[in-house]
């Protein structure tokens, strides 16, 4: 269990502080309040996702999710720093945003799971493919050591290229508990083949201090702001959506439906972790998708494995100094995981529009044109960089899986029951 719970801890940990790391630099955060930024966000996501495998009442899923700050929240948080006089006094109005979006999303979770109707074969496989295509490029973007306006380097390469044959020689030579820790002894072995190459950074583990809380409201008390609000709750249903989408996938794999009730659960324990988040200096949280391909890979199913991950992130938030050590792991090395464990939901996806039976109907139409729709923001990061195009209508068209997500949905509903109703009637 302990090996199991860090290896979703690895596969989890850069996107978990990737957001922290990115707003804190974009806002003017000296170095020290960043590394408590990110702290916060490692002690929230500990939250958030034993909520979400633990629960209590109806909050939580009960499946193998890792909740994590949201990257899609980046880019509104920035928006409401850059709508602020001096940048660094923009995240008590982002808490209070957040705060605010939590709660509306909890009480709207019972309303929203009813949209899993919307959600036969032909839409989830879609939407799970796009999960898996969406995130390809946080792999490649790891091989070039997180800087992507550069190209990689043959050292970049060489250690993502060793650490993907390291993995899937793993997987294919062992059997039992061995194989199904095949990622996180990757790692490991990457890891200490970029030691001899310099490769492997230690400066984080210099000055993290060994023990520190997330002190409540640290930055702040929470300001509440209308527009910050408006674009947080937008935010919020996107998030919704997409971890809507999540559970569908993981659903699939585990071999569970995941049923209105399920997703209800699920959604509240999102959005309850978004409004408590905040309160000790953490973002929205939504599930993350990078786990479904480790529980797809190694076929471990128990949900306590996740919450022990859980348990580990609470421990990092609180110990600066063990969570440098995981940061240590070279971004290529992750990157060469990542291409199995990203491509794994991909295939998932796949996996199920073929039982979706793409020859019936109009269902390869469907799928089609919404990963086309999907695949735009990931192809193209500024291809929506228009001024006339309104920044909440951005946040949606941003998000590949979204965006995907309504496509499917909506020409579903126009070819397989719009369509269907007319035939009847000329009938």
């Amino acid at each position: 269990m302990l090996a199991g719970g860090f290896q979703h801890v690895a596969a989890s940990y850069a996107g978990v502080v990737a957001p922290p790391l990115v707003v804190g630099a974009a806002i003017g955060l000296p170095p020290k309040e960043i590394t408590f930024l990110v702290g916060a966000a490692l002690f929230t996501a500990g939250i958030a996702t034993l909520l979400q495998t633990i629960g209590f009442w109806k909050v939580g899923a009960r499946l193998p999710f890792v909740n994590g700050v949201s990257f899609a929240g980046v880019a509104p948080m920035l928006a409401v720093a850059d709508a602020q006089a001096d940048r660094r006094d923009a995240l008590p109005v982002v808490y209070g945003a957040v705060i605010v979006a939590g709660a509306l999303g909890f009480l709207l979770a019972p309303y929203f799971c009813r949209l899993v109707r919307f959600f036969p074969p032909v839409v989830s496989g879609t939407v799970i493919t796009l999960i898996g295509i969406t995130l390809l490029p946080v792999s490649f973007g790891w091989i070039q050591g997180g800087r992507t306006d550069r190209p990689a380097s043959l050292t970049d390469l060489g250690l993502a290229g060793a650490t993907l044959v390291i993995v899937l020689l793993l997987r294919r030579l062992l059997r039992g508990f061995l194989q199904q820790i095949a990622i996180l002894l990757g790692l490991v072995v990457g890891t200490l083949i970029a030691v001899p190459v310099g490769a492997v950074d230690l400066g984080p583990t210099a000055h993290a201090p060994l023990i520190g809380f997330p002190a409540p409201f640290h930055f702040g008390a929470p300001q509440f702001a209308v527009p910050a609000i408006v674009s947080m709750c937008v935010l919020m249903l996107v998030c919704m959506t997409e971890s809507t989408a999540d559970m569908l996938a993981l659903g699939e794999i585990v071999g569970r439906e995941a049923d209105e009730e399920v997703i209800a659960r699920g959604l509240r324990a999102d959005t309850l972790g978004s409004a408590v988040g905040p309160l000790f200096n953490g973002f929205a949280n939504s599930a993350f998708a990078q786990n479904i391909g480790l529980v797809a890979l190694t076929r471990v199913r128990s949900r306590f494995v996740v919450a022990t991950c859980g348990l580990m992130f609470l421990l990092l938030g609180l110990s600066p100094a063990f969570a440098s050590l995981i940061a240590v792991v070279p971004r290529p090395v992750l990157g060469g995981a990542g291409i199995v464990l990203f491509g794994t939901v991909a295939a998932s996806g796949v996996n199920v529009l073929l039982k979706a039976g793409l020859d019936k109907g109009d269902n390869i139409l469907i799928a089609a044109t919404s990963l086309g729709i999907g695949l735009i923001p990931v192809v193209s990061r500024t291809f929506y960089d228009n001024s006339a195009i309104p920044e909440t209508l951005k946040i949606i068209l941003d998000s590949g899986v979204s965006a995907g997500c309504l496509t499917a949905v909506v020409l579903n509903l126009a070819f397989n029951h719009l369509g269907a109703r007319r035939s009847v009637r000329g009938d």
